[in-house]
């Protein structure tokens, strides 16, 4: 699945490597030389996913992953830190800042997609192409179909992208900001009041099958998403 990344590097030859590969793998690269520049770009839209130079002139690596993590808005984004340190308590002080992968230079372009795979799978599964499975009802991002008990259910787009993110975050409880800011994008100005009409569409579109029960209301909360609900 095409993933936004923005890759914070000051080096134009690394930089340029890393942008046409991940370009060529079909993702959207967004390029940043300095941390400064690099938070310019956030404020505006949230990636899904940063890859950040340790070594930055002004604000280091370290220093942006931290502050990253530290704003509410900003401290879900997966990060991975590119750098020349392989030794270890350099690694335990990356991982300490908030990065959630560190990749050591030079490294190959196979190990950079993997490493960004398996960080996506692990901190932002929606943004993956693997099936998932739960109660009998299964999505497939990469054929973008749903089935209920292997019978075809019809969803529509943004119906889609919001039962993929509950299913990859089941049993969690998710306010309406929360899904406007994972489904719909933290820069798009809607009404909290919208998730409610799409999950309408969603549960009457698992109701052939029943599995519209799977999709909870929180009193007070949000939605969830339960292979086993209290109802």
């Amino acid at each position: 699945m095409a993933v936004n990344i923005l890759v914070v590097e000051d080096e134009p030859a690394i930089q340029e490597l890393i942008a046409v590969n991940l370009e060529h793998a079909g993702h959207h690269v967004i390029r940043a030389r300095d941390a400064e520049a690099a938070l310019g770009i956030v404020r505006n839209a949230l990636p899904d996913l940063m890859l950040i130079d340790w070594m930055l002139p002004g604000m280091s690596g370290v220093a942006l992953a931290k502050q990253l993590r530290g704003d509410e808005r900003t401290r879900g984004i997966p990060i991975i830190l590119l750098t020349a340190r392989s030794e270890e308590h350099d690694k335990v002080q990356g991982l300490e800042a908030g990065a959630d992968d560190y990749v050591t230079k030079p490294f190959s372009v196979r190990e950079l997609q993997a490493r960004i795979k398996a960080v996506l799978r692990r901190r932002a599964p929606q943004m993956t192409d693997d099936p998932v499975e739960i109660g009998g009802l299964r999505l497939d991002p990469s054929t973008h179909r749903v089935f209920g008990d292997k019978s075809p259910l019809e969803l529509g787009p943004t119906e889609f992208r919001l039962l993929h993110f509950m299913m990859t975050h089941a049993e969690r409880v998710h306010s309406r900001t929360q899904l406007l800011d994972q489904v719909w994008g933290d820069h798009v100005y809607i009404e909290e009041r919208t998730v409610d009409v799409h999950i309408r569409r969603l549960r009457k579109s698992l109701e052939p099958t029943g599995h519209d029960r799977l999709i909870e209301t929180v009193r007070g909360s949000g939605y969830r998403f339960s292979a086993n609900p209290t109802a």
